[in-house]
């Protein structure tokens, strides 16, 4: 693993967490994306070399929204970039940590992601990305 990429952080709304975050880390949101493959809608931070990624749910039962309900707003994972998403997906694996997906799926800010169980990391959703060449 090469560095934190982001923090990913649930929230019912990013019209109302938005300014909260532009406030508090006294800077703009460069980027808003919706991510089909989660169903949610994202807005970018950026703090020194890392990004606060918010999470909104565009659907009622989609898993943010499941994660909103059981636990409240808040942290939601932490996201190291790979240089080899693959690799380092067998590795963990290899290690017993327990993947939640078979292979990695297209996620925001353009990259390749694949999610660690969390019962199997202290309870911390582990995010793994690679950026997509392009």
């Amino acid at each position: 693993m090469q560095h934190i990429d982001h923090i990913g952080i649930a929230v019912k709304s990013l019209e109302v967490s938005t300014p909260l975050f532009e406030k508090l880390l006294n800077s703009s949101c460069y980027k808003t994306e919706t991510v089909d493959s989660e169903q949610v809608k994202t807005a970018f931070f950026r703090t020194g070399e890392t990004k606060i990624e918010l999470l909104e749910s565009l659907q009622t039962d989609g898993v943010i929204a499941q994660f909103i309900e059981k636990k409240g707003e808040g942290l939601h994972h932490i996201a190291f970039e790979v240089a080899d998403i693959h690799a380092e997906m067998k590795r963990l694996q290899q290690e017993g940590f327990v993947l939640l997906n078979e292979s990695p799926k297209k996620g925001a800010d353009n990259k390749l992601v694949c999610f660690l169980h969390p019962k199997k990391t202290n309870g911390v959703l582990i995010e793994l990305c690679q950026s997509i060449l392009s």
